[in-house]
């Protein structure tokens, strides 16, 4: 589906719609929950958005309902699901396979069981899986599920008492730790995502395996760990955020301002965008690509930036969000302007149901009240 143009309303706002296809009805105000805490992740299964981050309550109808760090919310009504775990603390990264959402954060219980920054909890009842536990050495960042393997990055050090460099996995069926797939990076990983036989790692780190040439940007082989050399793409600043489709790696980047790019299977680099801030989130449903991050501008013209990151020589106001055309990086005319210092933090696509959701730190979009989640359709 291609999105274009948007009819927006409080809580449940309608994002672009296919060409031709009838705007949708506006959505009452209480479409959507907001929460009174940073939402940091956000991932689909079917019709349910599973949100995890900072926040300890829901707001719904102008009352609190207690969420501990997790919530899951209906992608089509906007009611908040009784489904409720509750951990102790951050949740950084969720990811769902089959009847599970696997977990990792800087929590020390899930549901009142004793788990040490990764968990696994029941997709439908939130019940805390009995077998899978195991104790982290460092902080996770981002999880992955793929194939038969669950894959976790951060700044870990040890999972169980055995050395990782900052990326580990776990096997699927059985939940033990994967003792082949031990890739090392040299400073912190940031996201992970997995697609089309590969396993993709972004953050600060400059040396994968031992190998230079790998600077904040690395392919994997899912099973043995061992570096794609033909995936080089080198960028320049650090990765926050990637999103792998059929014939793409999409990246978003910080730096001096911030960066969304498009790379090949082999590391070409397609196009780049620059913002006058941090790219953090990124997604891509059918032929546009969505970036969210604590940017007010789109630079133009130039990728170049100047003072305090500002753009020079040309700007489009795009206040913490943005669209661009998948093929060749132009700016899309979608606006969708998100307020706050920190702004957009997590994206996540549904293309089933043809949604968009953005969680973050803001507390309005287009300038209506909408705290830190929200939904396009």
């Amino acid at each position: 589906m291609t999105y274009r143009g948007k009819t927006l309303s409080i809580g449940l706002a309608a994002l672009a719609l296919a060409a031709g296809a009838a705007p949708a009805q506006a959505q009452p105000s209480d479409a959507m929950p907001s929460f009174n805490g940073t939402v940091l992740t956000i991932a689909y299964r079917g019709n349910v958005a599973y949100l995890g981050g900072d926040f300890t309550a829901a707001l719904v109808r102008g009352k609190q309902v207690s969420r501990g760090h997790l919530a899951a919310v209906d992608a089509r009504t906007g009611e908040l699901l009784p489904w409720a775990p509750g951990a102790d603390g951050r949740v950084k990264a969720l990811t769902l396979s089959g009847g599970s959402v696997f977990l990792a954060g800087d929590f020390g219980t899930i549901g009142g069981a004793k788990r040490d920054s990764l968990a696994r909890v029941d997709a439908i009842t939130g019940a805390v899986h009995a077998t899978f536990k195991h104790a982290i050495t460092g902080r996770p960042y981002a999880i992955a599920a793929a194939g038969n393997r669950l894959y976790l990055g951060g700044t870990i050090s040890a999972v169980d008492g055995q050395a990782r460099g900052r990326l580990a996995a776990f096997n699927l069926t059985t939940g033990a730790l994967d003792t082949k797939w031990r890739p090392t990076a040299d400073d912190q990983v940031e996201t992970v995502a997995a697609g089309r036989g590969r396993v993709y790692a972004g953050g600060k780190f400059h040396k994968v395996n031992g190998l230079s040439g790998y600077d904040r940007l690395v392919a994997l082989d899912p099973a043995t760990a061992a570096v794609v050399a033909g995936f080089k793409p080198k960028p320049p600043v650090i990765t926050y955020a990637l999103a792998v489709t059929a014939d793409g790696v999409f990246s978003a980047h910080g730096g001096h301002g911030g960066r969304v790019s498009r790379y090949t299977r082999d590391g070409r680099l397609r196009w780049s965008a620059t913002f006058d801030g941090d790219v953090h989130a990124i997604t891509v449903l059918g032929d546009i690509v969505y970036a969210g991050g604590h940017f007010d501008r789109a630079c133009s013209i130039t990728a170049r930036t100047g003072t305090q990151c500002s753009c020079v020589n040309g700007a489009d106001s795009r206040l913490k969000l943005a669209a661009l055309d998948a093929g060749d990086g132009h700016l899309l005319d979608w606006t969708a302007d998100a307020n706050g210092v920190e702004g957009v933090l997590a994206l996540a696509g549904n293309p089933e149901l043809h949604r968009l959701a953005v969680g973050g730190a803001f507390t309005t979009v287009d300038g209506r009240t909408q705290k830190r989640f929200a939904q396009f359709s």
